[in-house]
């Protein structure tokens, strides 16, 4: 798979094209903030038999088509519970910051629990592309799913640093980005962009495939809340959430798109 930057000698993110998003020619896309945070907070902060159970990332300013610098932190170090933090910056520009919360994995208590139930259907021959599906049925042809319609997604995630093998945590933080465009994505196109993203993982994913399907999306005042139940081959691994904002003024209209 592609990916969306390569690492200078500084250990700076230097962008690739997969990086740059459809909001501005010189601006960096949302799944490739967060990948740069959560790859660092990952590497320099992951912890053996700890799981990433929560990243939450609040995009404060759009980051432009320059190297993206990760300066990391702990903030608390504990027997059950590790936290770090992340900021984002380009220059002396803080255009995100991050955290890591990672739970030390345990056995559940005794006794019977509710769990809820969260089916979900991939396309049986997905190739390595996006596929979406709303009212239509699974197609990889954008222009079919710009409906009011229910979205899912079933997606192979771009890689985050060209060279490198690909991470389970990293990839669901890229995927889980999409949760804006599931939730958000209506019958002209998406007009809100996204303010944060919270990734909350009970597992890390197998294969190199990941599953969206929107959960809740509320809306007003320009502003709209989505959530969205993420999946492998295997079933569910969490939940993503974004918090956005409207920008009708650069709707992304998908209507005319072939993927």
């Amino acid at each position: 798979m592609p990916a969306m930057f390569t690492v200078d000698d500084d250990g700076r993110y230097v962008p690739e094209k997969w990086a740059y998003g459809r909001w501005g020619a010189d601006m960096l896309n949302g799944p490739a903030v967060c990948a740069a945070a959560a790859r660092s907070l990952e590497l320099e902060h992951g912890q053996d038999g700890f799981i990433p159970a929560r990243f939450t990332i609040d995009l404060f300013k759009a980051a432009k088509g320059q190297p993206l610098e990760v300066r990391t932190e702990v903030v608390r170090a504990g027997r059950r519970v590790h936290v770090s933090g992340a900021k984002v910056l380009q220059g002396d520009i803080e255009v995100a910051e991050a955290r890591l919360v990672q739970l030390r994995a345990t056995d559940a208590p005794p006794g019977d629990e509710w769990h809820s139930e969260h089916p979900f259907d991939p396309p049986a021959d997905a190739g390595l592309d996006w596929w979406h599906r709303s009212d239509h049925d699974w197609s990889t042809n954008m222009a079919d799913h710009q409906n009011s319609g229910r979205k899912s997604l079933w997606i192979v995630p771009l890689n985050a640093v060209e060279g490198e093998e690909r991470s389970p945590f990293v990839q669901a933080v890229i995927a889980a980005e999409s949760t804006s465009l599931a939730t958000n994505w209506g019958s002209r196109g998406v007009g809100y962009i996204n303010a944060d993203l919270t990734v909350a993982l009970d597992r890390l994913p197998v294969g190199d495939r990941i599953g969206l399907r929107a959960e809740t999306h509320l809306a007003a005042n320009g502003l709209s809340v989505g959530t969205a139940t993420l999946f492998d081959s295997s079933g569910p691994i969490g939940t993503g959430m974004v918090t956005a904002l409207s920008n009708a003024a650069a709707q992304l209209d998908f209507s005319a798109e072939k993927k």
